[in-house]
């Protein structure tokens, strides 16, 4: 028979073996300054009471660069080469305008100004090799930035709501300082924020895609 410090120290392992793989979702975003921000949000609100849909006010406002899953003992090497690059790139203006929608499921704030913002998120692509734990899991880098006011609509809600949206009128515009790395597992079904990189404009290094240097 084993000795009970053996199947302690076991069980520990186990424990803790179990913990570091244990895959978080992860989404680097744009979160709007905050008169932005509380403007997208009253309009999120309104949606919610008008189309009986309370997940519009439910997320908040932001901007997804990337989103992608990886584990545990991963993330202090992805929040480390996440402010380098951050680091190397200018912060920018961003301009709203109106509403867009993806038919026929999700209406968005429409991003007048898209091209820094994908220019930012490909700044980024050097570390997809460390963004993805195995084949089955690869990191989305967004190509399409939006602001969503509601996604996952029924479709009544959808042809409703975009009968009123295309035509409706928003407009803001703020600056982009810094971007936030939020997190959210299975024991922790919201988002919370791991990480905030300051846009510096500094001449860095090149970010190398090994995921072991």
């Amino acid at each position: 028979m084993q000795h009970p410090f053996v199947n302690e120290e076991t069980n520990k392992l186990r424990l803790f073996t179990t913990h570091q793989l244990a895959l978080n979702e992860y989404l680097l975003i744009i979160q709007p300054e905050e008169t932005v921000y509380e403007k997208i949000m009253q309009e999120k609100k309104t949606f919610a009471e008008t189309y009986d849909c309370p997940m519009a006010a439910y997320l908040k406002p932001h901007l997804t660069l990337i989103s992608f899953v990886q584990y545990d003992m991963m993330e202090a090497k992805i929040i480390h080469r996440m402010q380098q690059v951050a680091a190397g790139c200018s912060s920018f203006k961003i301009d709203l305008n109106g509403f867009g929608s993806f038919p026929s499921h999700t209406i968005y704030v429409n991003l007048q100004t898209r091209k820094p913002v994908v220019q930012l998120v490909k700044q980024f692509r050097p570390l997809q090799a460390l963004l993805k734990p195995d084949a089955e899991h690869k990191p989305h880098l967004i190509m399409e930035p939006h602001i969503s006011i509601c996604r996952k609509l029924l479709p009544w809600q959808y042809e409703k709501a975009w009968a009123e949206y295309q035509q409706k009128h928003f407009t803001a515009s703020c600056m982009v300082n810094d971007i936030v790395l939020l997190r959210r597992n299975e024991n922790n079904k919201a988002y919370r924020v791991v990480g905030k990189f300051p846009l510096l404009n500094k001449k860095v290094y090149p970010v190398q895609a090994s995921l072991f240097s």
